[in-house]
């Protein structure tokens, strides 16, 4: 009996004993799941261990040679070899830069020109005062011969009187003394002692300002562009304005003949008001310190009022930037004696200062010249004899009456 009880003391000692482990292990379990939901991992610790030594980091593989580099080795960039150095550029032919020659004697070499084209004033002139003795029918025929070349009644009047004073000289003559007698007194009256340059150069340290007007149809702008050609030629700067903007294709016209002497040409949108940019190239030209710029202006018909305020608007603006020192009128030699009327007109807008007389070579009445100075007091200071681009050339009194009689045989 008592062999029992020890047995079974024993046994419920046991599985105390048991159960008493069971609890605790659970406890443990149940900590570490809680750390591992909550992120925290946990390690027991490790005795510490003997490091060992680091393996030997692998010998560096040498680069290949260099003509056995793959193709997508970089390699190192080779000095530049030296080059020998590349000629000039031929410039586009558009865009030649042309030389025009200085206008200095340019009338002599044009002055051919002008006496076939009045080959009939000069021939008819001579062929009368040749005559043995002048009646009043011949010298009714020099005024008639001189009308006819649009001389004007003033000036036919003078011519007239000076040579009737020399008819016992006409009378013995030669053929050669009466051309020369001739030439002599139409330079007179074509004013030899008339300031006839152009005031174009810098001025207080500011570029000159040429206003060029007229009519269509005169060739105002394709004017601007011979003038650009002779003062570049005379060794001056030049900026040229392209205030025409009523015309079409004015401007592309004008900065075509700027592009052939490297020339800068100011010009606006179709139809902007012309005189800002007239006033935009004068700015311009101050600010290239130029010494010279040119101003197309429009060119609608003289008798429209607008266009002459239009002009007068203009230099009134230009001079806010630089003083006006040249006022051209653009006229037509076939016009003949309407061209006085034209200009009377644009004489009361602004103040013309100088005649540039075109197409002198298509006419025969070159007697415009005297008529338009005389009856307006505005000297002719250049003259065109034909299309060419250096066919315009300063007007020289002397040389003009040479061209007006031509030869004597």
């Amino acid at each position: 009996m008592e062999f029992v009880l020890i047995a079974v003391a024993i046994l419920v000692v046991g599985l105390i004993l048991g159960i008493g482990l069971l609890v605790g292990r659970g406890r443990r379990t149940t900590r570490l799941d809680e750390d591992a939901a909550a992120g925290t991992t946990l390690t027991r610790p490790r005795p510490p261990q003997p490091s060992a030594p680091p393996a030997p980091a692998p010998p560096a593989e040498r680069a290949p040679p260099a003509e056995q580099a793959q193709p997508d080795t970089v390699q190192p960039e080779a000095p530049p070899e030296p080059t020998a150095p590349l000629p000039p550029a031929e410039p586009e032919p558009g865009l030649v830069i042309e030389t025009p020659p200085p206008s200095a004697g340019r009338l002599v070499r044009l002055r051919s020109r002008l006496a076939r084209s009045q080959s009939s004033l000069g021939r008819g002139l001579l062929t009368v005062l040749a005559r043995e003795r002048l009646t009043e029918d011949d010298w009714e025929e020099i005024e008639e011969t001189l009308l006819a070349a649009d001389v004007g009644v003033a000036a036919t009047t003078e011519i007239v009187e000076r040579l009737r004073t020399q008819a016992m000289v006409l009378a013995t003559a030669s053929g050669e003394e009466l051309r020369a007698l001739l030439v002599r007194e139409l330079t007179a009256v074509l004013g030899p002692d008339l300031d006839r340059s152009l005031a174009v150069d810098r001025h207080d340290g500011r570029p000159g300002v040429v206003l060029v007007v007229g009519v269509n149809g005169a060739g105002k702008t394709t004017t601007v562009g011979k003038i650009a050609r002779v003062l570049v030629g005379d060794g001056r700067s030049v900026v040229l304005g392209a205030a025409d903007t009523f015309r079409a294709a004015a401007a592309d016209q004008l900065e075509t003949w700027g592009e052939r002497v490297g020339v800068l040409t100011v010009r606006g949108r179709e139809g902007a008001d012309p005189a800002s940019v007239a006033f935009e190239a004068a700015r311009t030209g101050v600010e290239a310190e130029v010494d010279t710029v040119v101003v197309d202006t429009a060119g609608r018909l003289h008798t429209k009022s607008g266009l002459m305020d239009e002009l007068g608007k203009i230099k009134r603006v230009v001079e806010k930037q630089s003083p006006v020192t040249e006022v051209l009128l653009v006229l037509d030699a076939t016009t003949g004696q309407n061209g006085v009327i034209q200009a009377r007109v644009f004489t009361e807008a602004v103040d013309v200062t100088g005649i540039v007389l075109t197409k002198l070579d298509g006419t025969a009445k070159g007697g415009i010249v005297i008529s338009v100075q005389r009856e307006l007091g505005i000297p002719v200071k250049l003259i065109g004899l034909g299309e060419g681009a250096d066919d315009l050339a300063p007007f020289e009194a002397e040389e003009f009456a040479e061209g007006l009689v031509g030869s004597a045989n």
